[in-house]
């Protein structure tokens, strides 16, 4: 497998069709096709189901583009580090955030990259937890704000600040409590969390466990903040999450929330990178910038719960 034949086969998938990847790549079509071949052949799978519209990825195609794209960055990270080593960051870095952390993280995090890191081109990916895992396990994000649920010993992580779970309810919830509610009570109401494994949902199911209570009640698994958010205000039940994801709804007064004790519930909100595929420059330079980003929004009590470590 050489390199040219991922960046071939990454043009065929970006372009849809051979005569187009060969026009960009300056390459003849002949060429193309015969080094994709030989891909196709050591993988032992067909990459693309070919048409006379063009081509489109089979599943096991779907598959090794992610991997490929992630292994030409890599590439393209080593050369710029090598040439800026000492200059001002520069070159792409891709870094996921989950959906309830997005709230308070996204908007910040992108205007100091901005103002601070002008050559970085930053993505930002918004994606469930269970998702950003594997990505960042397999290169495709440089960085990933995770939450340490005792499963995070195969990235480099970073403890960055402690969120309390709250019990939050639409306020026209006739069951909704008025003040902190014990955590088996919690529990045994009709809750609406996040689908296993993703969010608040291994952390409050691990608590479950270790204090020897039964399972959460769970009448609805939505992963999607805006869709629970719509679901709470129509009274389908009640969550388990820290506030900062429904801080305009629980400001406005539409939701209330109480704190939960007895055991009380939190979760650490981590900075991630891999073990194995060394940080660029420009990746290094946004995850000690996030740090610092972090540290202010709740040094300034923007990260409404949120707790220093």
């Amino acid at each position: 497998m050489e390199l040219r034949q991922l960046k071939y086969f990454v043009a065929i998938a970006e372009h849809g069709a051979f005569s187009k990847a060969a026009e960009k790549l300056y390459v003849a079509q002949s060429a193309l096709s015969h080094q994709l071949a030989q891909l196709e052949d050591e993988l032992g799978v067909r990459l693309f189901h070919r048409s006379r519209r063009g081509v489109e990825l089979t599943d096991p195609g779907r598959t090794f583009l992610a991997h490929a794209t992630a292994i030409l960055r890599q590439v393209d990270d080593a050369r710029r580090s090598v040439h800026h080593e000492a200059g001002e960051p520069t070159g792409k870095v891709i870094f996921g955030v989950p959906h309830s952390v997005s709230n308070a993280l996204a908007l910040p995090l992108l205007q100091a990259v901005r103002q601070c890191l002008p050559k970085v081109d930053f993505e930002l990916t918004e994606e469930l937890t269970g998702n950003l895992i594997p990505q960042l396990r397999a290169g495709q994000i440089n960085l990933a704000v995770l939450f340490d649920d005792g499963s995070l010993d195969e990235f480099l992580y970073q403890p960055l600040l402690e969120e309390r779970l709250m019990l939050i309810s639409a306020t026209t919830d006739p069951t909704r409590p008025k003040k902190a509610i014990r955590l088996q009570k919690a529990l045994a109401l009709p809750l609406i969390l996040p689908a296993n494994p993703h969010g608040v949902r291994p952390i409050i199911e691990a608590a479950a466990r270790q204090a020897g209570l039964a399972a959460p009640n769970v009448v609805a698994d939505i992963s999607s903040i805006s869709i629970l958010r719509t679901s709470l205000l129509a009274g389908m039940g009640h969550t388990l999450l820290p506030p900062m994801p429904l801080q305009n709804e629980l400001s406005a007064g539409t939701l209330s929330a109480v704190p939960v004790e007895s055991p009380p519930l939190g979760r650490v909100v981590a900075l991630c990178a891999s073990k194995y595929i060394p940080l660029s420059q420009a990746a290094a330079a946004v995850s000690k910038l996030t740090a610092e980003v972090i540290g202010e929004l709740c040094r300034s009590g923007a990260w409404k719960g949120g707790q220093l470590l």
